[in-house]
């Protein structure tokens, strides 16, 4: 993998967003494996598909890319608001890559892969309605909270301008797959007690989990028993193989 862009291609164009555009989806198409099943490109939709960028003619996978200058913050500026909540809920997303790159070198700094099965309306922040005196008054744009993404599904490819070879890849994909569930309110359940785990020590107790009682009712205030919540699903990290029980309430991560 060539982390360095071809800046020839810019040339063309005025438009720094154009540019941005055709640089990063470039460089993918010339270096970007597909992270599902490991064939050595990915293709470009022909034309601008309403849902995705990128596919693997071989497993079928579809990607969409969301680049950044400079380096990633807890946000990435997404399109209209509404769009992507029926895009999660009705589980018709592609899987999403997130680069940044590095405009003087012309070079992917960082890239991440988040599999579909990872977004929840709660990673998708709604931005404030564009003002009167713009073009498109009234529209509602969103933003992706990259933080509010468990770490497992936040699957490294390149790190500091060093990248990861398609077998680490693939492998951190298959694994992170046992999380996976077309179940929009379970999702959130399982990503949130995820995070309450990935904030803990390697060996953690019930109790532990059980200080996150309060965040976790305000996040979900329709559920008036948290407790027995929490208790569900740590069984299913359980039996999908991401902690195990050692007895005696207490827990340690796999």
């Amino acid at each position: 993998m060539d982390l360095r862009m071809n800046s020839e291609i810019i040339k063309a164009y005025t438009s720094h967003a154009q540019m941005a555009r055709v640089v990063t989806e470039s460089w993918m198409k010339d270096n970007m494996f597909c992270p599902r099943c490991g064939r050595f490109h990915i293709e470009h939709f022909k034309n601008n598909k309403p849902v995705a960028d990128f596919y693997c003619p071989i497993c079928g996978s579809q990607y969409e890319l969301k680049s950044i200058r400079g380096h990633f913050g807890r946000k990435v500026s997404d399109g209209a608001y509404e769009t992507m909540i029926e895009r999660i809920t009705s589980n018709q997303n592609p899987d999403f890559f997130f680069m940044c790159y590095s405009p003087e070198l012309f070079s992917v700094t960082d890239l991440l892969l988040v599999p579909k099965y990872f977004f929840t309306p709660e990673v998708i922040e709604k931005r404030n309605p564009l003002t009167s005196s713009a073009r498109r008054a009234g529209w509602i744009g969103c933003s992706i909270n990259i933080s509010e993404i468990p770490k497992q599904g936040r699957i490294t490819i390149v790190k500091n301008g060093v990248n990861y070879s398609a077998d680490q890849v693939v492998e951190q994909v298959k694994h992170s797959a046992g999380l996976e569930t077309e179940d929009i309110k379970a999702r959130g359940w399982l990503f949130d007690i995820l995070q309450c785990v990935n904030s803990l020590p390697e060996e953690f107790s019930l109790s532990e989990v059980y200080a996150f009682e309060q965040s976790l009712y305000l996040k979900h205030p329709q559920n008036n028993n948290v407790k027995p919540k929490i208790r569900q699903q740590l069984q299913i990290l359980r039996d999908k193989g991401f902690i195990e029980f050692s007895g005696s309430g207490i827990y340690k991560k796999i």
